[in-house]
């Protein structure tokens, strides 16, 4: 090592208590120690890259130049403990806990109904509950900052603002709150019955209930820490780790001599950018200089010409100085500081720009920063220092492109950065257009410059930068050049554009992709730019009458809106739906909006997921060895390397396997060939996971590539390569159908796949026991004895030996229903050949690689109509991408051409799906279950149809509907009269017919932004299509205290079952709920159990606690009519004395189901759920970005067992479909690797992508005689209603093609991302680009559907 051997000791606080670590290893982050060293479960681990917010944590530490202590939130998963000396740690346990005292933060999510699996809960808390330490009474602007880095899955965000809006100063409410009504409430004409009715409500927690906020009951910060804090430790502190040593100098001289000993020794500060690096990309730094104590790093100064901010200061720090500095001086010479504001409120999250440091960001020197294009146009200075002494180099493209010559010396530091004032007749601007508003990198972004002769358009300065177009930040400086002396009018804009796209070039093959997109943004950006100079040059021009000064160019009130971009607002919205019958008793719970039974829990992290189950005694830990070859042979495995590390166990090969390999197709561990990137060949165990992590990089694997690769739907076709038979539904004449009618009209539907991303990863814990071969399993799985069978099929014990135990999942969505097994099998075979338990979680790049998701679809469709747009003839036939093996997609392809028709009665129809064979990772059961991506086609259709004829698509979809009680392609009757109401309730309460009014005049006036209003139908099939997989299980025990145990076949995914299952047996035992429990779902209690998917659940396990109840209250029928009077303690304690069983088992054998294929019909489904959601969208032209204005979602749910949990589950399947549509785009390799493979790279809707106004209401008054107290199974159905939002923005960029002559019918390609709306809103820019052939390079990524 370079440095003396003595570890200094690290002393930091966590929620109040002292920890000293004597050994600081700089490689452990806090989320690692907080787990695993203090226990602290409550901060989840989810992703690993500070992308998702869910390991949030709060740290406080004493600003040296304020003095005051200063509360962020932090990552925790970025955070090395060696960064912790003298600060204190809040974690969620630390914020309150169910057994002392809840804090109003953890009280307010849970009641407000914002947790559903409650994986991604403390993260939220902490997010608040840090914002309510620095602002007491938060604006709605606030919170929406401070939530913008957590994700959620499940809940659709809403009421988890919901509760945040609990603490905020009322703003933008409703102004007649006062009068008992509200404006949202009010539909077209209010002649709905939504809007007539008494009944119906609009509460779902009572806010007067919640505990008021008192800032007086927060932790305090340590007073040790003030001490220290007060008197700063000057001496340098060093950890030395087994890797890495971690110096932190006390001085700024003694950062200087260190850096001139390590002149390779890079300076870390928030981890946010060399952490990833290190863990993603294999960087390494053996080590570290931590320079935070070095109060000359922070050191902020104003001058009269511009700003200095230390390269310390974070940039949320430096965002505050900005806005400061904004407020004090005048327009003129803030514009670079407010072109950087602009870019500081979208950059990351609030989480990572509390850590980042703007010394880090810049000399990161990443293509992608936001900041470095408008520091470098706005003619920032960086002032360097080393033991040399100090100077000054330029911010410029040459110090960005990493020249020698203009950069920093390798013993040089980044003390500070000037930022000049602008001037006068100066105007700076900053664009970024990313895959979504928050939280993402972008894919361009630009800083722009102009200087003006006084009193003229002549240009005397020029300057144009760019980021995400290159290696690194481009400055396009010759062009500006070239465009000195001339004035800003269309002649220069056109001259601009073209030299602009000449100097910033970008290959056919560049990575990233998008390459066209990214051109046309380079000069859509410099448009925007232009059109905003002109306007500021109008304001300046008109004090200044120049003789012979001439006119500058108008421009058009059309074009005026290209200058707004679109503001974060925060969503407001009502939910609807029927209260219970007034003679309803009060203690029976059904109908109510019961809080979520784990939702206290989940928010102060007291409830436990699978990986929160303490370490047991001799635990080893799991990693996995996937291949890197699409489809070869595996010529060889050397395990030697990894063997050798010290830690390292054994490895886990096809060859310990004692039972079965899974199938012949389809094997739990590669055996000679693999079929896939991300097969499993082996499996790594070793005491620590940090130790089977790195022997993983040690095996060798040398393969022999095999023929044919395929990796999309067009080469399976090609190749004739398919998984199983092709599945056809006909009826009527179609042929002839197609002969009578006045169009025809054919096109193609793209829908890409979706990656499940549940916040909690895939992981088991198995425990062997010390007699005959059984086994505990803990897994996160919605089918544990899926997991049981394959466990004792693996190592060929009997089923009874194997206890499978769920007590909640992080998140399934048809993900967890067959995954697990493999998992669970693997690490059992580790169990069994080692002898002890073992651990498996997969970290999110593994989980996303191997794991698949929603099946990609490709369809071709042939529609034939009247003029009318009646349609009389409709063929589709569609090919979804199933990947390597089998899993579900036979099923999938079922379940697709049953659904296909949607809620539309066509006479003549042809439906024909295939599932094709191709070498990526096996995808399988999603949210929905092939519905989403199917019925895109169909309603795809009816808008080429409404085009086509020239009116508007929901004429079509009115025309078309069911209308009367019928039968569906496959024969099954049912009645639509609920489809129908739906519809027409949707229409009604979103007012649809004055916003279509509304859309077309805006879109009159407004030439570079469109809106697009979409109304959509939904007739959603619930179930499985087999009776056998219908049935259900329970089991109820009463103890002689009174207290109840249920037990049933159902998993807690989120979706509340377990709340509803209490809620059934409340009201059979007439009972209250707090006398009743569920622990888990376990095998051996339970046996046999049906996966919890299908919508099916709360269903058929309700129907089966139900019938366990029914026999115990028969049984205690004669003791209570002996006693009527007797309370239910007394009479169980009399029943215990009569010898009366009070335990029973409970079961429900299933809706029956049938599906006849060779006929073509049958009753495949118990019931149908309806739906309609109507959105209203508007996109920029120029940049593809939208905001989603409104939605209204209606939903036939009948009687809801719990509305708050029924609405909750429909906004967050709304929300997931939303994001398979607009901004969830799985990129792969040409080689078939998945590039997204993180919340970085792969993007799930946030909480600014929530709609504007978010209204849902259940149907009131609708029955079904067929199931539990009439209720309907809702965890599904939402999904597709998401695409509303797609076909609004299909209509918005209809309107712009129209309006620019281009034809109406394009290709349907979904997700509609901003680079697929940029492109189909063609104009000059469009058209401007160079384009490539693909034939003459190898493209970035392929399209797999």
């Amino acid at each position: 090592m370079p440095c003396p051997s003595r570890t200094d000791e690290l002393v930091f606080f966590v929620n109040g208590r002292k920890v000293i670590e004597r050994n600081a290893d700089p490689e452990v982050t806090l989320l690692s120690f907080l787990r695993k060293n203090l226990r602290l479960t409550g901060t989840k681990y989810a992703c690993g890259r500070g992308g998702c917010g869910a390991c949030t944590v709060m740290v406080s530490k004493r600003d040296p130049t304020s003095q005051e202590i200063r509360h962020f939130s932090v990552t925790a998963c970025l955070v090395p403990i060696c960064s912790l000396y003298g600060a204190a740690v809040t974690t969620v346990e630390g914020v309150g806990s169910i057994k002392t005292r809840l804090h109003p933060v953890q009280e307010r999510i849970a009641k407000s109904h914002g947790t559903q699996c409650g994986f991604c809960t403390p993260g939220m808390v902490m997010s608040m509950y840090t914002l309510l330490r620095n602002h007491p009474q938060p604006s709605e602007e606030q919170l929406l900052e401070a939530l913008a880095g957590n994700l959620c899955r499940c809940a659709g965000y809403r009421p988890i603002l919901a509760s945040g809006k609990t603490f905020c100063l009322e703003s933008n409410g409703c102004q007649q709150k006062g009068t008992g009504k509200c404006c949202l409430d009010l539909g077209e004409n209010d002649s709905s019955s939504l809007g007539r009715k008494s009944d119906i409500c609009t509460e779902l927690f009572v806010k007067e209930e919640f505990q008021p906020m008192d800032p007086t009951q927060e932790l305090i910060f340590p007073p040790e820490l003030l001490r220290m804090a007060e008197d700063p430790e000057k001496r340098t502190l060093t950890f030395h780790g087994e890797r890495i040593t971690w110096i932190s100098p006390g001085t700024f001289k003694d950062l200087l001599e260190l850096k001139a000993k390590h002149p390779e020794a890079p300076l870390i500060l928030g981890n946010t950018s060399l952490g990833p690096a290190m863990r993603s990309k294999g960087h390494f730094h053996p080590i570290l200089l931590f320079p935070a104590r070095i109060s000359e790093l922070n050191v902020v100064s104003k001058t009269n010409d511009g700003l200095t901010i230390g390269a310390g200061c974070s940039l949320a720090q430096v965002k505050d100085i900005l806005a400061e500095r904004v407020s004090e001086l005048p327009e003129e010479k803030t514009q670079t500081y407010r072109a950087l504001l602009k870019h500081l409120k979208s950059l990351a999250s609030q989480q990572i720009r509390n850590m980042a440091s703007l010394g880090g960001h810049i000399i990161s020197r990443h293509s992608y920063s936001d900041l470095n294009p408008i520091l470098a146009v706005g003619n920032a200075t960086l002032n360097l220092t080393s033991e040399e002494g100090t100077r000054r180099i330029p911010l410029s493209e040459h110090f960005l492109a990493g020249l020698a010559s203009a950069d920093l010396k390798p013993e040089e530091i980044l003390e500070s950065v000037y930022i000049p004032h602008s001037q006068k007749w100066e105007f700076v601007s900053a664009f970024r257009q990313a895959q979504c508003q928050q939280n993402a990198l972008p894919d361009v972004n630009a800083g722009m410059r102009v200087l003006f002769k006084e009193g003229t358009d002549v240009i005397e300065d020029l300057s144009i930068t760019y980021g995400g177009v290159g290696a690194a930040t481009v400055s396009a400086h010759k062009s500006c050049q070239q465009l000195l002396g001339r004035q800003w009018d269309e002649l220069m804009l056109d001259e601009a554009c073209r030299r602009l796209l000449d100097e910033v070039s970008l290959p056919g093959w560049a990575p990233g992709g998008r390459v066209e997109f990214k051109r046309t943004l380079v000069v859509s950006f410099f448009f925007k730019f232009y059109l905003q100079v002109l306007q500021e040059l109008k304001k300046l021009i008109k004090p200044f009458p120049v003789p012979n000064s001439r006119r500058y160019p108008e421009i058009s009130d059309r074009f005026l809106s290209a200058l707004e971009d679109f503001p974060g607002t925060v969503p407001q919205g009502v939910q609807r739906y029927q209260s219970v019958d007034s003679h309803q008793p009060l203690q029976d719970p059904v109908g109510r909006p019961v809080m979520h039974l784990s939702g206290l829990k989940h928010a102060t992290g007291e409830a436990e997921f699978c990986d929160d189950i303490p370490m047991v005694d001799k635990e080893l830990h799991m990693a996995l060895v996937t291949s890197t070859r699409a489809y070869a042979k595996i010529l060889s495995i050397d395990l030697s390397k990894a063997l050798e590390i010290p830690g390292v166990v054994d490895v886990i090969t096809a060859k310990d396997i004692l039972g079965t390999n899974g199938t012949e197709d389809d094997k739990l561990l590669a055996v000679d060939e693999v079929l896939c990137v991300g097969q499993i060949i082996c499996a790594v165990v070793a005491e620590t996971d940090v130790q089977a992590k790195r022997a993983i990089e040690k095996i060798k694997i040398t393969y022999e590539e095999l023929e044919p690769i395929i990796f999309t739907i067009e080469d399976a076709i090609k190749h004739n390569s398919f998984l199983c038979p092709e599945k056809k539904l006909e009826q009527g004449n179609i042929e002839e159908a197609f002969e009578k009618v006045d169009q025809i009209v054919e096109g193609e539907v793209h829908v890409g796949g979706q990656e499940h991303f549940y916040m909690e990863t895939q992981r088991v814990l198995v425990i062997p026991k010390t007699e005959d071969k059984e086994l505990d399993i803990y897994v996160s799985a919605q089918d544990p004895a899926h997991v049981q069978k394959t466990v004792s099929s693996t190592l060929n014990i009997p089923i009874n030996r194997i206890t499978c135990h769920v007590k909640r999942v992080g998140g399934g969505f048809g993900g967890k229903i067959g995954r697990p097994a493999v998992f669970g099998a693997i690490a059992a075979v580790g169990a069994l050949k080692t002898g002890h338990p073992i651990r498996l979680v997969l970290d999110r790049e593994d989980d996303m690689l191997i794991t698949g998701g929603r099946h990609p679809l490709f369809a071709k469709y042939k529609v034939g109509f009247m003029n009318n747009g009646r349609i009389k003839a409709l063929d589709i036939e569609c090919f979804i991408n199933g990947g390597c093996t089998l899993d579900d997609s036979e099923l999938v392809t079922e379940f697709l051409i049953l659904k296909l028709e949607n809620a539309y009665k066509i006479r003549n129809l042809r439906f024909r799906g295939r599932a094709c064979l191709t070498n990526l990772p096996s995808n399988t059961a999603f949210r929905g279950f092939g519905f989403p991506q199917g019925t895109l086609v169909t309603e795809s259709c009816i808008t080429a149809v409404a085009a086509k004829c020239g009116l508007p698509p929901e004429k079509i979809r009115e025309k078309n509907m069911y209308r009367t009680v019928d039968k569906t392609i496959y024969k099954q009757a049912f009645n639509p009269e609920s489809l129908i109401r739906c519809w027409n309730e949707c229409l009604d309460t979103s007012s649809f017919h004055n916003r279509r009014m509304q859309v077309e005049e805006f879109n009159k006036k407004n030439y570079w932004k469109k809106r697009g209003i979409a109304v959509i139908p939904m007739k959603f099939s619930v179930g499985f299509a087999a009776t056998s997989c219908h049935q259900a299980a329970a089991l109820v025990h009463i103890y002689t205290d009174g207290s109840v145990l249920v037990t049933h076949g159902g998993n807690e995914l989120g979706q509340g079952i377990h709340t509803k299952m209490l809620q059934v047996a409340s009201r059979e035992l007439k009972i209250p709920m707090s006398y009743l429990h569920i622990c888990e779902t376990s095998t051996a209690t339970v046996p046999n159990t049906i996966a919890t998917a299908a919508s099916l659940g709360a269903d058929t396990n309700g129907r089966a606690v139900q019938n366990a109840c029914q026999t115990l209250l028969k049984r205690l029928e004669p003791i209570i009519k002996k006693n009527p009077e007797g309370t239910w303690e007394e009479w169980i304690e009399a029943a215990f004395e009569q010898r009366i069983s009070l335990s029973a088992t409970g079961y429900f054998r299933g809706y029956k189901a049938f599906m006849d294929w060779e006929k073509g019909e049958g009753d495949p489904f118990p019931y149908y759920v309806y739906g309609a959601a109507c959105s209203e969208v508007e996109i920029d032209c120029l940049t593809g970005a939208h905001k989603k204005i409104r939605t209204d979602i209606v939903m036939d749910a009948c009687c809801s067992l719990n509305p708050a949990i029924d609405i909750g589950q429909i906004e967050g399947a709304f929300i997931q479909g939303m994001g398979l549509y607009t901004t969830e785009e799985l990129k792969y390799s040409p080689e078939g690797v998945l590039y997204s493979r993180g919340p970085d790279e792969y993007k799930i809707p946030t909480i600014s992508d929530v709609p504007e106004e978010f209204n849902v209401s259940l149907l009131p008054s609708s029955q079904t005689p067929l199931t539990i107290y009439s209720s309907k199974g809702l965890g599904e159905s939402g999904m597709f209603l998401g695409s509303s939002v797609f076909f609004a923005i299909t209509d918005a960029v209809a309107a712009a093609r129209k309006e620019r002559d281009i034809a109406e019918d394009f290709t349907v390609k979904s997700p509609a991302t901003p680079e697929w709306v940029r492109m189909a809103c063609a104009d000059r820019f469009t058209e401007m680009i160079p384009r490539d052939d693909p034939k003459t390079f190898k493209p970035w990524s392929i399209t797999v559907a």
